[in-house]
């Protein structure tokens, strides 16, 4: 009856592209599709920003940032090229170097970490069912709501304007960012070689209570089978990463061509916290960023018009539909402790990713396959406030 079941989720899918295709037109529709596709790719290859980071800061395991490296170079070659002959009909991600920045990535990266996830993360593991991803996305929807409204008085507080490399030539803008991913990889396959000279490994240290934690926490319904960690030392690039990495950066080019702008998260998730708030009462009347154009007009119109929104309903689905591809999810509660604080962080992640223009999707990836130098800023402190969440992520448990 499996194979049943798998037909009933692609129809449930083509079901709601048609809707949406109907409702609010034929891009509208295209993007849901294209969702469907990123929640499929993250959640069957299990590709996790916040994982990867972590993976690396606590294991010196450094095949996410190498996969991440891999998607920013494919998907820069696809949209510089797009952006730059497109004359203006495609824009890219970028963003000024301000304040609000700095602090905004590092608490994003430090949140994230609390959270278990990401922009693209809570998302998609709020699809798959994801107890804890699940309780966390009304929260970070509150913040990116909130967090919009402050926005311009934290850009207010100054700092430098945009750089954007594309203004040199898409060709300058690529080898640049190639050269920029390419020394991340670099130094983050060096560290694992210095940490596996002085570590033992982990067939030395680890107890099958631990690899048995880790096929949990990985996840037992996805396209790709669960594994153990790889041990410390050299490996081989796991499977799920490099392909996942590929194929979302295939999506990320299809995503720039029919929406005119890059991948984005935050802005639907907050579209969606401000649609709540509205119909509680709030007016966005004389707000700095709801009550004017063209925010007000896409609060004010049908939520299937907004792109993001679309695209992240897409997503969910496309999460709920490759979980449940190989039989039912497996999720483990987490305690209270561990769930207020992922709710709280939630709230953090939402607010702080308005102060730095996005999350791990919009200002990570959109910026640095932009070629704006923001996106590096934006990696740079949220890897920084990441390692000091992995830190509070210990103390507080499971």
């Amino acid at each position: 009856m499996r194979w049943f079941f798998r037909l009933l989720l692609i129809a449930g899918g083509l079901a709601g592209v048609l809707a949406v295709a109907y409702a609010a037109g034929v891009r509208q529709g295209l993007l849901t599709l294209l969702g469907i596709g990123f929640g499929a790719v993250l959640q069957g290859a299990r590709f996790g920003f916040t994982t990867g980071w972590r993976d690396f800061i606590e294991r010196r395991d450094p095949q996410g940032l190498w996969a991440q490296m891999l998607l920013m170079v494919l998907a820069a070659a696809v949209s510089l090229p797009l952006i730059a002959g497109s004359g203006g009909e495609l824009v890219g991600a970028v963003a000024p170097l301000t304040i609000s920045l700095v602090l905004g990535a590092f608490l994003f990266g430090a949140a994230m970490q609390l959270a278990d996830g990401c922009g693209s993360g809570t998302l998609y593991k709020a699809g798959a069912g994801a107890p804890l991803s699940f309780a966390v996305l009304p929260t970070f929807a509150l913040g990116s709501f909130v967090g919009a409204s402050h926005q311009p008085g934290w850009i207010a507080l100054g700092g430098l304007p945009a750089v954007d490399l594309l203004a040199w030539g898409w060709p300058t803008a690529l080898a640049l960012t190639v050269a920029g991913c390419g020394l991340v990889a670099w130094l983050a396959g060096r560290a694992q070689s210095q940490s596996a000279a002085s570590q033992p490994t982990a067939s030395q240290t680890s107890t099958p209570q631990d690899a048995a934690q880790q096929v949990m926490r990985a996840g037992t319904a996805s396209f790709v089978p669960a594994a153990a960690d790889a041990p410390r030392g050299r490996s081989r690039w796991a499977r799920r990463w490099w392909l996942g990495a590929l194929l979302l950066a295939a999506l990320y080019g299809l995503h720039l061509i029919v929406a005119g702008q890059p991948w984005g998260i935050v802005y639907g998730i907050g579209v969606w916290g401000a649609k709540i708030a509205s119909a509680l009462g709030w007016s966005p009347v004389g707000d700095p960023f709801w009550g004017v154009e063209p925010h007000a007009t896409r609060l004010a119109g049908p939520l299937l018009a907004d792109i993001t929104s679309v695209t992240n309903l897409g997503l969910l689905y496309g999460a709920l539909a490759a979980s449940r591809w190989n039989g039912p999810a497996d999720f483990r509660l987490p305690s209270n402790r561990r769930l207020i604080a992922a709710c709280v962080a939630g709230l953090v992640m939402g607010y702080s990713s308005r102060m730095a223009f996005g999350c791990n999707v919009g200002a990570y990836l959109g910026g640095i396959a932009s070629a704006s130098l923001h996106g590096w800023v934006w990696f740079a402190l949220a890897f920084a406030g990441s390692i000091i969440g992995v830190r509070i992520r210990r103390r507080i448990g499971s």
